[in-house]
């Protein structure tokens, strides 16, 4: 019953989850609250272990849920669930989109689609900051309110080097990543990092 619920959940996350991985977090975070499975601040942990293991985010996230709920049943299921709607629809777009690529209409649902997926990647950024960048699990009025004691200032300090070295540097992004999770290990006996 585990495997199936797996299965069918992670379906409809792989279904609707438009914008890859990253914008698929947000829903992926609300349908496994029925499991019970995960705070917010293990749900980023999880992000983070995705980003620095081989492959797609979403399939690493829901392999590693599935694994923690029902075993390594559970983890073949939830990976299949959640790459079979774009296996059959990329199967379907691509016989079609050869066909219609020149139609103006498919071009302009492209124009909108763009920004859409803009949208979707930006709304999971600041999904994801609510577990690392602001102390507590949710972001609300009182990180507005609460001064500076709300935020955890050598997170976002790493954040920001991380953007600075990524986009002005043009830094590889596995060395920035094995760098910072350094200045973490570095910073976690501290007391700083929480």
């Amino acid at each position: 019953m585990k495997i199936l619920l797996l299965f069918w959940v992670f379906f409809k996350i792989g279904l609707f989850g438009f914008g890859g991985g990253l914008a698929m977090l947000p829903l992926m975070y609300q349908s496994i609250q029925q499991f019970g499975l995960m705070e917010q601040a293990e749900f980023s942990n999880l992000l983070a272990l995705s980003q620095v293991t081989p492959g797609p985010i979403a399939v690493n996230a829901a392999t590693y849920v599935g694994l923690n709920y029902a075993g390594f049943g559970g983890a073949v299921s939830a990976t299949i669930g959640v790459m079979l709607p774009a296996f059959i629809i990329m199967l379907i777009v691509s016989r079609m989109l050869d066909k219609y690529k020149t139609n103006r209409i498919v071009q302009g649902a492209f124009e909108g689609i763009r920004p859409v997926t803009v949208g979707l990647v930006a709304s999971a950024m600041i999904f994801v900051s609510q577990g690392v960048l602001v102390k507590g699990s949710l972001i609300s009025m009182s990180m507005f309110t609460g001064g500076m004691d709300y935020y955890n200032p050598i997170a976002i300090l790493i954040m920001v080097v991380t953007v600075v070295l990524m986009l002005a540097v043009k830094a590889r992004p596995i060395i920035v990543m094995l760098a910072m999770a350094g200045v973490g290990a570095l910073l976690s006996g501290t007391g700083l990092m929480t």
